[in-house]
């Protein structure tokens, strides 16, 4: 098995002003990328550098150049082809026709960044040919003309997506009505359907971490059944939660105290709901301890 260091992955992320960088690169955060934005070309070999340094903390970095680096722009196609020698690098170049790159700046109210004294499509055509050189030698192209802003993230995240990459973090949470909903909940499920374990002497100093709670509420009638019933259901949500790139999400699960019925329920929950395809699951039990 070979001990050598994992090459960096770079991501040179350029292309016309209004066509959706600052898009892109959220989505790539949104994919554990190291994001750097306007940054100057002179500044690609240290970035690199420093990656290479960081070794597994930094594998896979992106930087967002463009002609807001003013005459420090001119230098990109040079570092680019120094870069492609030893570097895992590609150029992410978007573009989009002039009729929507107007409509952008007019929705935004504000002057192109090679305006200058003239409008919108002088500004607009000396970035084009400015960036000619640089659109030909790019890896990737993507025309933004006819996408919205989610419509980019997703064509991105389905570019740059790897196998390791979570398609939904999922934080499965226990609470206790009384103490209040969590207002950051996604959904919320009641657990108080089922019989309550603090009525029982011997499970009352007890919580659903314990074994003898988790049977007992996991033994009620119509526990196991909601459990199936209800992970069956959010299947089809945290699918559609990946196509919509909602790359978060809650599902919570409250009781009375938030100590016995909900975190039984919540860790059997989270078991089911982590066998789905892109979905990892953290659990959180936000009332355990409370009096």
């Amino acid at each position: 098995m070979s001990d050598a260091p994992q090459q960096q992955e770079v991501l040179i992320v350029t292309g016309m002003s209004g066509a959706g960088r600052s898009t892109a690169a959220n989505a790539l955060e949104d994919l554990d990328w190291y994001v750097v934005d306007n940054l100057p070309p002179q500044m690609l070999r240290p970035l690199v550098d420093l990656a290479e340094h960081a070794g597994s903390t930094l594998p896979r970095i992106a930087a967002v150049v463009d002609v807001r680096g003013r005459d420090f722009f001119s230098d990109l196609q040079g570092m680019i082809q120094s870069l492609r020698e030893g570097t895992q690098l590609r150029v992410l170049f978007l573009e989009a026709t002039d009729a929507a790159l107007v409509r952008r700046f007019e929705a935004v109210r504000r002057p192109h960044p090679l305006q200058g004294d003239g409008t919108l499509l002088d500004g607009i055509t000396a970035e084009r040919a400015r960036l000619r050189p640089i659109r030909e030698s790019s890896d990737i192209i993507i025309d933004t003309s006819d996408l919205n802003n989610h419509q980019l993230a997703t064509a991105v995240q389905e570019r740059f997506r790897t196998a390791s990459t979570a398609g939904v973090q999922v934080t499965v949470m226990s609470f206790g009505f009384k103490y209040g909903a969590p207002a950051d909940a996604d959904l919320i499920a009641d657990g108080r359907f089922l019989p309550n374990p603090f009525w029982i002497p011997e499970l009352r100093p007890h919580t659903g971490l314990d074994d003898d709670v988790s049977e007992y509420v996991l033994g009620q009638n119509g526990a196991r059944e909601f459990l199936d019933l209800y992970a069956h259901a959010l299947e089809p949500v945290l699918a559609g939660y990946q196509r919509e790139n909602k790359r978060h999400a809650t599902v919570a699960i409250g009781c009375t105290g938030g100590k016995h019925r909900s975190v039984a329920l919540v860790r059997e929950l989270a078991d089911r709901l982590a066998s789905y395809p892109g979905v990892v699951v953290s659990v959180k039990h936000r009332d355990l301890g409370r009096e």
